[in-house]
């Protein structure tokens, strides 16, 4: 496995190698001994699968605040989306910066989205999958989200959005006063 930080700090691109033979291939997608400088004393506690039908679809930027936020770890396992990290983190210098990535079925590839980051995809083609390993549980109390059109974030999503969920479309623009999230 080879990890490289992005632009944000504490964000990674990951690739896996993949032996190849006549059957297909093989590849080791996770590892706790290879992941353990990244998850420090945390563990995988869920583990989610989506399906996205149509072509220019935006699901997200979704996120957990604390003391429920969480580390994630995003697949594409069909299909082809546009992948985004959003820094949410108070204190960062990259505080409301994004980092995006085409991740496809034929890339055997992933991103690592830590604690105080939301997260957001476009599909770029029909019937994207999407696996999700997560460090936390699902708490729908302590769950939040940016909208994916805000201007401050100055997202430029690369195909015409064609569908966004009702709660996504109405998740509020980011004030003046937003000062992110603390993580400890």
């Amino acid at each position: 496995m080879k990890f490289n930080e992005t632009n944000l700090r504490g964000n990674y691109l990951i690739s896996f190698d993949k032996k190849n033979d006549e059957r297909g291939f093989f590849g080791r997608i996770f590892s706790k001994i290879d992941f353990n400088f990244l998850l420090k004393e945390k563990t995988i506690s869920q583990i989610n699968h989506s399906l996205t039908k149509k072509q220019g679809t935006i699901r997200g930027l979704h996120f957990q605040r604390p003391p429920y936020a969480e580390i994630r770890i995003v697949f594409c396992i069909k299909g082809k989306v546009w992948d985004v990290a959003v820094d949410l983190r108070r204190n960062s210098p990259t505080f409301l910066q994004y980092y995006s990535i085409v991740l496809s079925e034929d890339m055997l590839q992933a991103i690592f989205i830590p604690e105080g980051f939301a997260h957001g995809f476009q599909t770029l083609t029909p019937n994207c999958e999407m696996l999700y390993l997560h460090t936390g549980n699902y708490n729908s109390k302590y769950e939040s989200a940016l909208n994916a059109l805000d201007p401050r974030l100055k997202i430029q999503w690369p195909q015409r959005i064609t569908k966004r969920s009702k709660r996504d479309k109405n998740h509020p623009m980011i004030d003046e006063d937003y000062y992110g999230i603390d993580i400890i």
